[in-house]
């Protein structure tokens, strides 16, 4: 049925004229980040649309009849993959016999990759949470662009250039105020386990109520367990996140409530979406600032309220 619906609208296509034939180039990107990256490396000679906007979990994403009309008319697809799309792996599949189709983040080493909990031949795909690794999927966005519109090669690699010097300086930041968290106080517990690379990069101890995938269940034992930690080590805040339901979170700070500890929420942070379409939290650049900024504030650490560059919203 999918193979079929991709040949009608490939053939409708060909009778309407195909995209390339535009001067901008049309990508389709899933996640915000992957479009983030896109426009900022192809400026103007580019057209992103992003399938997943602010709030969606990419883990459970299925793709809609508008989605397939765009992917099969773009010049360039950009998904995550490292089984990020779980729901959509197969219809990239078919659509790679038909258009330029990249997982950006399938060709990171696999010596930088953290195993997935639950499968021994995949991997946590949320290389974003550390933006050096970020800057490996940037290039493998820049070479995607490249490769589908080679005249334009020079402005991508130029523009890819200086959003390595803003990835570096992100990346310092973050060290600096993360650092200034006290030793005892690094313990970062969130809705589900996005959250990993951001752990190893800066020496904090990460903590999932739920599994890599928002898909995993957290059973009544899990959310003991982890009132049990709570209250054992003290730990006073927790954090949610924009595209999780905050139901478990609360369960937990509601246990620790009834076990005489006092745990509040540290903020929200922006886990696998990023922050609304316009603002600076709606930029891959915002979206770690505000992240760093309200884990390093909310465990006692020092970090200015508004951030790297005084950009994050006011009162977040």
């Amino acid at each position: 049925m999918l193979k079929h619906l991709l040949i009608v609208l490939a053939t409708t296509l060909a009778l309407t004229g195909p995209a390339m034939a535009q001067d901008r180039l049309d990508v389709v990107a899933t996640t915000g980040m992957i479009a983030d990256a896109a426009r900022v490396v192809g400026g103007d000679a580019v057209e992103v649309r992003a399938l997943m906007g602010p709030g969606v979990d990419p883990h459970a994403y299925r793709q809609t009849r508008s989605d397939i009309v765009a992917m099969t008319r773009a010049d360039l697809v950009l998904w995550h993959g490292l089984f990020l799309e779980a729901q959509m792996e197969s219809f990239f599949a078919d659509l790679g016999q038909e258009r330029l189709v990249v997982a950006v983040a399938d060709g990171l080493p696999r010596d930088v990759l953290v195993a997935h909990d639950d499968y021994a031949d995949r991997f946590d795909p949320h290389v974003w949470m550390d933006p050096d690794l970020w800057a490996l999927v940037v290039t493998e966005v820049q070479n995607a662009l490249t490769e589908a519109q080679p005249e334009n090669a020079d402005l991508f690699a130029a523009n890819a250039a200086a959003h390595m010097g803003d990835l570096a300086a992100l990346s310092a930041y973050a060290d600096r105020v993360l650092a200034s968290v006290p030793e005892p106080a690094r313990v970062l517990l969130t809705a589900h386990d996005a959250f990993n690379y951001f752990g190893a990069a800066h020496g904090f101890e990460v903590m999932g109520i739920q599994g890599i995938s928002t898909e995993s269940e957290a059973g009544l034992a899990r959310i003991s367990d982890l009132v049990d930690l709570l209250v054992d080590r003290n730990v006073g805040a927790v954090f949610v996140e924009s595209s999780v339901s905050d139901r478990n979170v609360r369960a937990l700070i509601e246990g620790a409530a009834a076990r005489g500890h006092e745990v509040i929420i540290g903020g929200e942070l922006y886990s696998d979406a990023m922050g609304p379409d316009g603002s600076y939290e709606g930029t891959y650049l915002g979206m770690i600032d505000h992240n760093v900024t309200v884990i390093a504030r909310a465990l006692g650490g020092t970090a200015p309220e508004r951030g790297m560059n005084g950009l994050l919203s006011a009162g977040m």
